[in-house]
């Protein structure tokens, strides 16, 4: 009988009927179930954002900013017009500089990677390009348009839900 009051209170209950033992595992229990949900979050997912060559990444920066600055020289200017899924641009430079056949007209989504869009534009001529987006886009958008031969570069951020074009300009310096 004396081992049996061991496990007992002054009541006569088990420890275990009693609230006080169970709330104060609680805070060690939730931090271990919160800890295992956390380990398992870094595992799970991938660090886009962290790259292992920083010199590399420097070069390709200088590259791409080369890119705008060629632009600017050529004096690059397009204007981006969209009916459903038909895209349209109008280019125009300084100069007469003979614009290549296609260009590449990149939509970037800002925060999900999937629905990132390559549209290539084929020249109708006078400056005009035509192209075809694989679906259709809502939202803000990063908009890139590049010739092939990755010569020169034109940027913007697109409400592509407003109804007017969008204006694409060199950006250098």
């Amino acid at each position: 009988m004396k081992a049996m009051s061991k496990n007992m209170n002054s009541d006569g209950q088990p420890w275990y009927r009693e609230p006080w033992p169970w709330i104060l595992m609680a805070g060690p229990l939730i931090v271990v179930i919160a800890c295992v949900n956390l380990i398992w979050t870094a595992i799970a997912s991938a660090d886009g954002l962290v790259t292992d060559d920083y010199y590399k990444e420097g070069l390709a920066m200088n590259q791409r900013l080369q890119r705008d600055h060629k632009a600017s020289e050529l004096g690059l200017h397009a204007d981006l017009m969209r009916a459903g899924l038909n895209v349209r641009l109008l280019i125009t430079a300084k100069d007469s500089t003979p614009l290549p056949e296609e260009i590449v007209l990149r939509l970037t989504h800002p925060t999900i990677d999937g629905k990132d869009q390559r549209v290539p534009m084929k020249s109708e001529g006078a400056g005009f390009y035509g192209g075809k987006l694989a679906a259709d886009v809502a939202g803000r958008w990063h908009v890139t348009l590049e010739d092939p031969a990755g010569q020169w570069r034109l940027q913007g951020q697109w409400q592509a839900s407003t109804d007017g074009p969008l204006r694409l300009d060199a950006k250098a310096g």
